[in-house]
């Protein structure tokens, strides 16, 4: 909480929910902040803006991710039996630099989510690169971002027991860096048939990324800051993981 000043305190600042409400409103519908309507009370998109910019660099997204995760795991609802990793590309209107021209997409401009799922695709940690970047290049760094999740009694857990990876992440050099970590990797080699049955287990983190996705503000990239877009994927990620923490709850008061 930002404490006014005594004297010349200037205008009273807009409570921080309604302004939160704003910033979920803009990831939900997608909307331009200028277009945010004033009549719902959350503020004007500026204000909205400066508040989003101040809580990131407080680091308050990571902290909820976490916190979220935390709670999931103390309801036995995260499974780190495995993990799923995927990559993701989106166009990029403003540009940014993590903005690269896609190899593989018509060369169109844009980034890439990287997303690593627990074995039900529960999101674990996300990344922002170019659109340029190879998915196997986030894999290491996919692995180091999972959190410290506590929960239980006993050390936080941050590392799954398994990997899944599909074609694109088929590189002996990264097999033995995911080794390293303890990890075990379960990746599709190319040049073999289809049909190894890792896709049975690897659609969550597909499944994960339609969920991510259906916020709109993330469909496209419209910010220029790469910090600012990170805490919008980070805070998807922690709107996902709510929705499966009240799920759990449901389930547990429901008769049996």
């Amino acid at each position: 909480m930002v404490e006014r000043r005594y004297r010349h305190p200037g205008r009273k600042r807009h409570p921080g929910r309604q302004v939160f409400q704003g910033i979920l409103f803009v990831l939900h519908t997608g909307i331009a902040r200028e277009h945010l309507p004033q009549e719902l009370g959350f503020g004007s998109g500026m204000t909205c803006w400066r508040r989003l910019a101040e809580w990131t660099e407080a680091g308050v997204w990571p902290r909820l991710h976490e916190a979220l995760l935390a709670k999931l795991r103390s309801a036995d609802a995260l499974d780190f039996s495995r993990a799923a990793v995927d990559g993701s590309h989106i166009r990029g209107v403003k540009g940014g630099s993590r903005t690269r021209r896609s190899p593989v997409d018509r060369g169109k401009t844009g980034s890439k989510h990287h997303l690593i799922t627990d074995a039900t695709g529960i999101p674990l940690a996300v990344t922002l690169t170019g659109g340029n970047r190879n998915d196997v290049t986030q894999l290491i760094p996919l692995l180091q971002a999972v959190p410290h999740v506590r929960g239980k009694r006993g050390r936080p857990r941050h590392r799954p027991d398994v990997v899944l990876g599909d074609r694109g992440y088929d590189h002996d050099k990264y097999r033995r860096l995911v080794r390293a970590l303890g990890v075990k990797p379960l990746i599709a080699r190319r040049g073999i048939e289809h049909g190894s049955g890792l896709g049975t287990q690897r659609w969550v983190v597909e499944r994960a990324f339609a969920h991510l996705h259906w916020f709109r503000r993330l469909r496209i990239r419209w910010e220029i800051r790469d910090d600012i877009h990170e805490a919008l994927l980070t805070l998807g990620c922690a709107l996902i993981c709510w929705r499966r923490l009240s799920q759990a709850a449901r389930a547990l008061t429901l008769p049996q």
